[in-house]
């Protein structure tokens, strides 16, 4: 029982030799720090710290004395011992990989405290090389092969697709990797290779492979396929409208893309070489109809569509100069013919807009004018103008007169006609004025002083004839309507004045009769004095008369 416990006890201290020894992992060229007895603190009595490894001695340190580098191969310039009593190992090789022991002697023993040593390094560059050209769809192509260079260990490749990984299927997915040793260095290159199956879908996939840390840069493919299936379609506004352009293009879904198409514009054939567009420019209502376009060498992989051209025709009668005369009908015959709805935008007169159509039943001066009429449907717009001169012999509308100041009169005649009437006055005056002509009216003004009593006339012409008419001017005193209140003034007191004398002429003949009687006197005497009172109211009368005439 001993014994079994012994053999035990020896064989847990051997695997502990192997599987219990602390590991350090260090980075492949670099400096490498390799701990004694896990960093713990030395005892202070130590006599010496010596490392060492599986093939001799690396370096010492006795107590109270500096570090002794014993070594004699190439460990000679790369280790060193820090004061923690750590071992540094400088551009660390993958040789480097093995037991380093740390030996600590003491008053009483010996201790030991191996370390074994790793070397790792991550791949130099990852990159995917011997890209293929292209991809056919349906077709298992070599993708590529990625690269891991110069790792250790040797380096684990995995391909992505958008991201996803891709895993080996050995269908439309076969992954397969080879690796290669440096005989110098001991690093190691994976190479992986890829072969894919390519799909539709995949034309604009993007490809990457990759390492734990590392990555490539994404690239992506062209993938070929057969055309399926071609589409026909019209570049232009809608709707199309006449005198629009129409571009037709056709698109195949085949990659490469077909660069030669047939246009079929109505039962003709048209080839188009290097492009995949056709343009009919400035369309008619004729070109409405079916189009097509086809693939050169397969004219069963073909595509339609119906087009159709929209349109606007307007007419208006009259549609240039016209000439009428004054009072006369003039009829306006508007006729549109769409493809659609139009739409009547406006009718305008001399650039002013109307608030609908003119009617001319009974034409006057003011008719004349150009007019226009706008009709639009979509982005089609139709105009119509004729010009309309409305004639006839000047015509006085309107004499009259003003007063200006205490002498001045205005006499205004204003007169219609078509060409412009020319207006003349019998007498002269000053500051004549004309008016702008206007709708065939022109108004003209002229300032007199009249001395005596006058018959004006105003006279218009144009070369159809002439008309005239007559106005009393008289002098400011003399003229009815100057001082209305001044006449009915003059003659009430005219009126009274008759009554007052009236009343004592009859007065005093009656009290002369009376005193005859009384006194015995003859009837000459008053007959006499009723001469004198006659002359009297005579010449009163006459003094009136004369007022009222001033």
């Amino acid at each position: 029982m001993r014994s079994y416990c012994c053999m035990c006890a020896l064989l847990i201290a051997l695997f502990c030799q192997v599987s219990c020894l602390d590991v350090v992992i260090g980075q492949y060229g670099e400096t490498i720090e390799i701990p004694c007895n896990k960093g713990a603190l030395k005892p202070k009595d130590l006599y010496m710290i010596k490392w060492k490894y599986d093939n001799g001695d690396l370096l010492t340190k006795p107590k109270d004395k500096n570090v002794s580098v014993v070594a004699s191969n190439d460990y000679k310039d790369r280790v060193s011992m820090d004061e923690n009593s750590s071992l540094l190992l400088a551009a660390a090789t993958l040789k480097d990989e093995k037991t380093f022991t740390c030996m600590l002697v003491g008053p009483t023993d010996i201790s030991e405290y191996p370390v074994k040593l790793q070397i790792r390094k991550a791949p130099a560059r990852v990159e995917i090389m011997e890209r293929a050209a292209e991809l056919k769809i349906g077709t298992p192509t070599q993708l590529g092969q990625c690269s891991a260079h110069d790792a250790y260990p040797a380096a684990n490749i995995t391909w992505y697709k958008n991201d996803k990984t891709l895993v080996d299927n050995q269908k439309g997915i076969r992954i397969s990797s080879t690796q290669t040793v440096d005989k110098t260095t001991g690093l190691i290159t994976t190479a992986s290779v890829l072969h894919y199956t390519a799909e539709k879908e995949d034309t604009y996939a993007v490809f990457t492979c990759g390492t734990q840390n590392t990555s490539s840069f994404p690239v992506s493919f062209t993938i070929t396929y057969p055309t399926e299936k071609i589409s026909l379609h019209a570049i232009s506004d809608v709707p199309l409208m006449e005198g629009d352009t129409l571009t037709l293009t056709c698109k195949a879904d085949g990659n490469p893309p077909p660069t030669s198409f047939n246009f079929h514009i109505q039962g003709k054939e048209v080839k188009v070489k290097n492009s995949d567009t056709y343009t009919l420019t400035n369309i008619t209502r004729e070109r409405t109809g079916e189009y097509k376009c086809s693939l050169i060498d397969n004219a069963a992989m073909v595509d339609s569509m119906n087009i159709t051209v929209n349109y606007l025709d307007m007419s208006l009668e009259p549609s240039s100069m016209v000439t009428k005369s004054a009072g006369e009908r003039l009829a306006l015959h508007l006729q549109v013919n769409a493809s659609g709805t139009p739409i009547l935008e406006a009718w305008t007169k001399d650039n002013i807009k109307l608030d609908k159509q003119p009617k001319f039943d009974k034409l006057t001066y003011a008719d004349s004018g150009k007019y226009e009429v706008v009709v639009t449907m979509g982005t089609l717009i139709k105009k119509a103008t004729f010009e309309l001169i409305v004639e006839g012999v000047p015509v006085i509308q309107r004499l009259v007169k003003e007063r200006k100041g205490n002498q001045h009169k205005v006499l205004i005649c204003v007169a219609e006609g078509y060409p412009k009437p020319s207006v003349t006055w019998s007498v002269n005056g000053t500051s004549a004025v004309e008016s702008p002509y206007v709708n065939g009216t022109i108004t003209h003004k002229l300032t007199i002083v009249p001395r005596v009593n006058l018959n004006v006339s105003c006279t218009v012409s144009n070369e159809l004839g002439e008309s005239s008419q007559q106005i009393n001017v008289s002098t400011y005193s003399s003229e009815p309507n100057d001082s209305t209140k001044l006449v009915v003034g003059v003659v009430v007191s005219l009126v009274l004045a008759a009554v007052i004398v009236g009343l004592a002429y009859w007065l005093y003949a009656k009290k002369s009769r009376q005193g005859s009687w009384k006194t015995g006197e003859k009837e000459d005497g008053s007959n006499e004095e009723s001469k004198k009172l006659e002359e009297k109211i005579d010449e009163k009368l006459e003094e009136n008369s004369q007022k009222v005439e001033v």
